[in-house]
């Protein structure tokens, strides 16, 4: 598999012209371009916008599926291929290598946009309105990029990226609510895999985001976001809240130990399901089973 460690390298590769500065570059694509015709990772975020006409764009596990104006967010080594792609309209790719970022707030901060860790099937489709905003915005950065470099070059194109990560932060929380009903209540088909791995018995342990995220055809990270926004908890709290009702109900109903029935729902650190237990019911298993003889 072929890995980009240079922004030159990958501009070589696709042909595209070289870069203006060797941490950063953008390549406004029309009608067809692609990053190759074969798996690739790098060193760089990726931030892409397009509209498909033909062929398909796969990372992670799976493919991009609409046809609509849309975002991506790639981020460094993660696993992408382009096949035979073309355009309807313009599209932009942004490259940003992690040496770029450094000294500056977005180094750490961008690492909490979760979208980065989504899946293609996950991309951000965007309004018309939506997408004259990201068209707005990789405007500014193509006129500085194309500017002569100074000492405000790099802070005034990462302040326009910041705005990108911002807007895309709260499209997405439009598009949570607006597919909604589409997709049916996330929480209830969590919690309906959730169910059925207990009953299907615990031979993987403690069940995983990773684990549910796999049956629900989702991300691990757009999962526990579209969670949040219905519930107001991330998938892993969901998970204990299971849980710990479920220990709950055997420790009332049960004649089993605490660590036994701490071994049955699937931990294998009696202490740690009792810190758990206790952060969220605020008394330890013993003091709550205990309390229920009495």
């Amino acid at each position: 598999m072929e890995h980009f460690k240079k922004l030159a390298d990958i501009h070589h590769f696709n042909a595209f012209p070289p870069p203006e500065s060797p941490l950063f570059s953008i390549y406004r694509c029309e009608r067809t371009c692609g990053l190759g015709d074969r798996e690739f990772t790098s060193d760089f975020y990726m931030i892409g916008f397009k509209k498909l006409r033909a062929g398909t764009i796969l990372y992670g596990r799976t493919k991009y599926d609409s046809d609509c104006g849309s975002m991506i967010f790639i981020k460094p080594r993660q696993v992408i291929e382009f096949k035979s792609v073309e355009y309807d309209d313009n599209a932009f790719i942004i490259f940003i290598h992690e040496d770029f970022l450094n000294g500056h707030f977005l180094h750490s901060e961008i690492n909490k946009y979760g979208f980065f860790d989504y899946e293609a099937n996950e991309a951000l489709h965007l309004s018309p309105t939506e997408e004259k905003t990201m068209w707005d915005l990789y405007g500014k950065i193509e006129t500085e990029y194309f500017n002569n470099t100074d000492e405000y070059s790099r802070d005034i194109i990462l302040t326009h990226i910041d705005s990108i990560l911002k807007y895309s932060q709260r499209f997405y929380k439009r598009q949570f609510i607006s597919r909604k009903e589409l997709s049916g209540k996330t929480v209830s088909k969590f919690n309906d895999v959730l169910g059925a791995y207990f009953k299907n018995g615990l031979e993987e342990g403690l069940p995983s985001v990773n684990v549910l995220a796999a049956q629900l055809n989702l991300s691990p990270r757009y999962l526990s976001d579209l969670l949040k926004k219905e519930t107001g908890k991330t998938a892993i709290e969901l998970i204990h809240i299971y849980l710990i009702n479920e220990a709950k109900n055997r420790l009332k109903t049960d004649d089993q130990s605490v660590s036994e029935i701490a071994y049955a729902l699937g931990f294998e650190n009696l202490p740690y399901f009792s810190r758990l237990f206790k952060k969220e019911t605020g008394i330890s298993p013993n003091q709550y089973k205990k309390g229920l003889i009495n």
